[in-house]
Parts: C-alpha cells; structure tokens; sequence
C-alpha cells in the first residue's frame, strides 16, 4: 500500500520540477544592447559610452568611449567580459566576408576572433575606433590651440 504512494510522490515532484524548469528557461532571456551597456558601466564606471555596435549575432559589442578609446565586450551566458582597449594592444584587419574584421587583441588573447557586422560601415566604423584613427575634435579644441 505504501509503493503506490511512493510512486505518486516521485511523479508529482518530477512534474513539477519540469513545470519549473520550463518557466525559467523561458525567463531567461539573451543579453542584449542594455545589458551590455549597464555591464561595461559597472566594469568601468568613469568611463562614458558614445557609441556602441554589435556584431551581426549580438554575442559581442565593440564601444567607442568619450575620450577616443574603445571597449569591447563579449557575451558569456547572461552576462558579459568587458575589455577596455589599450592604444598599440589591438590587431585588427578585414574578414574575408567583407563585413567583419579579424581582431587580435595583445593583453586578452581569450577575445581573439572574427566578428561580423550588420555591413561593411559598421565593420569599416569600429575599425576606425580599434585602431584609435577617430579622433574627434571639436571647434573649442581648435581655438583653445591658438
């Protein structure tokens, strides 16, 4: 008499730890634009995003920073690695597909790969960023200089 009470346990304990299974699985969700931009803010507080794109499967976002530099961030589960970029640590050159750039980076080799854009512009753009070409100046930078 006591088995089949037994087995009815299990089955309600397995169903229901199924049930709960499925829920959080369905809770939980993909990293995306926000997440990224709060992780590399609590990895880098002083550090102002201007600008921030992801590669074509939003598994990594390149950032460019207020003063010039670059950030990049790779997605691990749900949370991210935030890399701030070194001037002179960073290889980067063209994939063979046209949209994406091969980067090496010197100080976290971990992050070495291939990523991919949306287009050839945004590829061309965060090249610029990596390779510390884009150095913005504005008008007040001009007369200060004079």
């Amino acid at each position: 008499m006591v088995w089949p009470i037994v087995i009815l346990c299990m089955l309600l304990a397995g169903t229901f730890y199924m049930r709960m299974k499925e829920r959080a699985d369905k809770d939980r969700q993909e990293p995306d634009t926000g997440s990224a931009i709060l992780d590399f803010g609590r990895a880098f507080p002083g550090e102002a995003i201007r600008a921030i794109h992801a590669t074509a499967d939003e598994k990594a976002y390149f950032v460019r920073l207020h003063d010039g530099k670059a950030g990049f961030m790779a997605s691990h589960g749900n949370h991210f690695v935030c890399h701030l970029i070194e001037p002179g640590k960073v290889n980067v050159s063209n994939a063979p597909s046209g949209r994406g750039l091969v980067v090496h980076f010197a100080d976290f080799a971990s992050l070495d790969g291939a990523y991919e854009f949306a287009s050839p512009a945004v590829a061309a753009e965060v090249s610029l960023w990596l390779l510390g070409s884009f150095s913005p100046q504005s008008e007040f930078t001009a007369v200060s200089a004079n």
